[in-house]
């Protein structure tokens, strides 16, 4: 009893501080959460707030448009929103749908003044969620420390070396030169040279088999001497595979019909002509 008297007897004496709304407004932390706001240029028709929303609470509604085609391009279609709606009845303030948002365009505001007297009035299209847009504060600023966003960090860096094809060889002079004459060369001096280069390869030919006959005549004479010594085989030299030989029939070894037979059994007499034999 005292306990709760002391507590009584202290709260009388301070002086008590009334908020006297609604002419004055609440200070809310900066992360609370009144209502979703919808920045309908960013929405894309992604559909996945929809999708991940627990409670299906969101309605979204689009069409195709295709757009002209640049010049030396292709036309390309893109979806417009034609309705965007949020059942404020059914959502529970999860905040799933602007966590999974890939393009920024839903955020926390922190109105909560859209209390209606009938509950199926609280289902908000995209105009009205567009007005809610204007009242969502700036992010805080970041902690004394903390790593910049990748947003920042990714425009301040300098924009990558763009590779450039390697340098084409250059020709040398007689190279160069070469090329020059062939072009310069009528259709007259090119038959002499093609001329030039059958009697070059025939003039080849002919030398390669006055060397092939040559080789064969030392060849023979070094047979009809002798055969020479072979050298000893040394540790390191490997053995010379023999050629392989011939298979011999099977049945010669052991012709069909004629197995091993065992000592201690006797001969076991056939039936027919065969045993009689």
């Amino acid at each position: 009893m005292a306990k709760g008297l002391a507590v009584t007897m202290r709260h009388m004496l301070r002086k008590s501080e009334t908020q006297q709304y609604p002419e004055v407004h609440p200070d809310l932390p900066a992360r609370s959460r009144g209502v979703i706001a919808l920045v309908e240029e960013n929405c894309t028709v992604c559909m996945l707030c929809a999708r991940e929303c627990p409670d299906w609470c969101i309605y979204i509604d689009s069409h195709k448009e295709t757009l002209p085609a640049p010049e030396g391009g292709r036309p390309r279609a893109r979806n417009v929103l034609d309705r965007f709606a949020i059942d404020f009845s059914l959502c529970m303030y999860c905040g799933i749908c602007i966590e999974v948002c890939p393009f920024d365009a839903l955020f926390w505001s922190p109105e909560f003044e859209y209390a209606e007297y009938d509950i199926r009035d609280l289902l908000h299209e995209k105009d009205r969620l567009g007005e809610w847009a204007a009242t969502v504060p700036p992010p805080p600023a970041h902690e004394v420390g903390a790593e910049s966003p990748k947003e920042l960090s990714a425009g301040s860096r300098p924009a990558p070396a763009r590779r450039t094809a390697p340098p084409a060889s250059v020709k040398g002079p007689a190279e160069g030169a070469s090329v020059a004459q062939e072009a310069a060369q009528g259709p007259a001096q090119k038959a002499t040279q093609d001329t030039a280069r059958e009697t070059t390869q025939d003039s080849a030919q002919d030398t390669g088999q006055d060397a092939a006959q040559d080789t064969a005549q030392d060849t023979g004479r070094e047979a009809a001497r002798g055969p020479a010594a072979e050298p000893a085989p040394g540790p390191e030299s490997r053995p010379r595979r023999e050629p392989p030989r011939a298979m011999r029939d099977i049945r010669s070894i052991r012709p069909p019909g004629s197995l091993p037979k065992n000592a201690g059994s006797p001969p076991q007499k056939k039936d027919g002509p065969e045993g009689e034999r």
